[in-house]
């Protein structure tokens, strides 16, 4: 079973006590390649180094919208300078607009996504993005800076209307354990609806388990599960899901092809 995660905060402390293990488990499954997007200056050498340690890791890198109070325009010269010396930086992120967040500083928060946007331009690197309240606004960002490098909406929660418009821009949606509870009648709707190409997954572990796990540490490992729960609501045999997920995954980073 050929997955890839392309979203797993596996640097977090929530594995340091099992990360080798958890590893294994996953080439056991099937899972043979993980991203790992840096959510913070502070995280960014961390996530360089784990992933230099293990050829299945690779590492992105961003300033996410619920952290920008904690940086200023010197991380956004260092983001460059990883992105330029880095060659296995796959991409900006995670990054994006969160208007969900109690007290959010609207113009803060579109001062950094916007400044990112351009590296990833100048960088020529797909986007990681987060987006939360705010899919309008961010699609309409995208468009307007003529960002033309693709990318991932991690752990999509909007409209069947904003996802055609993210598609357009040559975005795919990242769909994660989300898709696993009965109530996510929407999303469920927008995975049967949309073509197979339009879709990868992800984890976001240690966030984000599958139903029947709420409150507990999501693991990578649950991909195999996410990916389950994907083919009940396509048509196609899950072979043909799984190549094509394989296949949508590789064209946003062909680093990633074996």
């Amino acid at each position: 079973m050929p997955l890839i995660d392309t979203h797993c905060h596996l640097d977090f402390p929530d594995f340091d006590e099992d990360r080798n293990q958890l590893l294994q488990n996953c080439r056991e499954l099937g899972i043979r390649q993980l991203i790992i997007p840096g959510v913070c200056q502070k995280d960014w050498q961390r996530v360089i180094n784990m992933a230099d340690n293990e050829s299945c890791l690779f590492p992105a890198l961003g300033i996410h919208p619920c952290f920008v109070e904690e940086h200023g325009e010197s991380s956004l010269e260092l983001l460059k300078s990883f992105l330029f010396n880095q060659p296995r930086v796959l991409a900006v992120g995670e990054t994006g607009l969160d208007f969900f967040i109690k007290d959010y500083n609207e113009s803060r928060q579109r001062f950094f996504f916007e400044q990112q946007v351009e590296t990833a331009k100048v960088a020529a690197r797909p986007l990681i993005l987060h987006v939360r309240k705010a899919h309008d606004q961010v699609s309409s960002t995208l468009k307007k800076t003529g960002f033309n490098h693709r990318g991932i909406v991690h752990c999509y929660s909007g409209s069947y209307q904003q996802a055609s418009r993210y598609l357009d821009l040559g975005f795919k949606l990242g769909i994660g354990g989300v898709i696993t509870y009965p109530r996510s009648t929407r999303l469920h709707k927008i995975v049967r609806d949309l073509p197979l190409d339009s879709f990868v997954l992800e984890t976001d572990a240690p966030d984000i388990p599958p139903f029947g796990k709420e409150k507990q540490r999501n693991s990578p490992e649950s991909l195999t599960r996410i990916f389950d729960s994907f083919t009940e609501f396509r048509k196609e045999s899950k072979s043909k899901v799984m190549d094509t997920l394989l296949d949508n995954t590789i064209s946003l980073f062909p680093e990633l092809k074996e």
